[in-house]
């Protein structure tokens, strides 16, 4: 039995300018095994090529991040210097309003709450019995004494260019005697997040008048009440900007201008 014929790689190396050439006679297994060997380590450098090229991209971002957090530091110093600018101003602004006699008389009611209703005040104006007659009555007065207030804003019905706004704002100061505009009883008395300090009348033929941005209210739900007895004292509740009486009547639930009504007074 002949033994297998062994099999050989002859590799042979020749350099420039030299006449001898060496080479080498490697087993072919072995040249085999060495093949693998390399294309193995080749494919696992190209695996980890792979694997590794999000983390060289994430480097690659890592100065760019780093100037736009540089950048955003720069804006927030910038928005915090704004804020301050803007408190500013708003304190200056109070301080202003201050001067001028926006808040000259402080509401002290408004900083409290669970108060009692306050008594009825029977202070009448000069000439109140010509003005006034007693019992229910539809709203026809103006809800202040003679020559008080000055009006800021009247009636805007729904669907005008301007915002819509029931009623009328009349600018008076803080704890000014707000009038009932006729007789009648008092529907609800209480606090709204729109008018504030309020308190709603009840009149004859479906008529009702409303009194918002009070700093009192003296008559509680319920009580009936004459034409031209004070049912409250002006203030700045509720959405308001500036101390003003909101005065508004209804029939029937839909809010009328006060002045197709209200004729004397003003």
């Amino acid at each position: 039995m002949t033994e297998p014929r062994r099999r050989y790689v002859h590799v042979m190396v020749h350099k420039d300018g030299v006449a001898e050439s060496r080479s080498w006679r490697i087993p072919l297994w072995l040249y085999r095994s060495g093949m693998l060997v390399a294309g193995a380590a080749t494919l696992a450098v190209l695996v980890s090529l792979l694997a590794l090229t999000p983390l060289f991209r994430a480097a690659a971002r890592v100065p760019g991040l780093q100037r736009r957090v540089a950048e955003l530091s720069a804006e927030n110093a910038k928005v915090r210097t704004l804020a301050a600018a803007v408190d500013s101003l708003q304190r200056n602004y109070d301080r202003v309003r201050g001067m001028i006699g926006g808040d000259v008389v402080r509401d002290v009611v408004e900083t409290a709450t669970d108060l009692p209703v306050a008594p009825a005040i029977e202070a009448a104006p000069t000439g109140a019995a010509t003005r006034y007659a007693a019992g229910a009555s539809r709203p026809a007065h103006w809800p202040l004494d003679v020559g008080v207030g000055f009006v800021t804003r009247g009636a805007v019905a729904e669907g005008a260019a301007d915002e819509t706004h029931p009623g009328m704002d009349v600018a008076v100061p803080v704890g000014t005697a707000v009038r009932a505009a006729g007789g009648g009883t008092v529907a609800d008395a209480g606090e709204d997040a729109e008018y504030g300090r309020f308190i709603l009348l009840d009149h004859p033929g479906g008529y009702q008048t409303m009194y918002g941005h009070l700093s009192r209210v003296t008559f509680a739900r319920g009580s009936r009440v004459d034409p031209g007895q004070v049912i409250g004292l002006s203030g700045n509740t509720g959405r308001s900007s500036a101390p003003h009486l909101h005065f508004e009547i209804r029939r029937e639930g839909r809010s009328i201008d006060p002045l197709t009504m209200v004729k004397e007074g003003r």
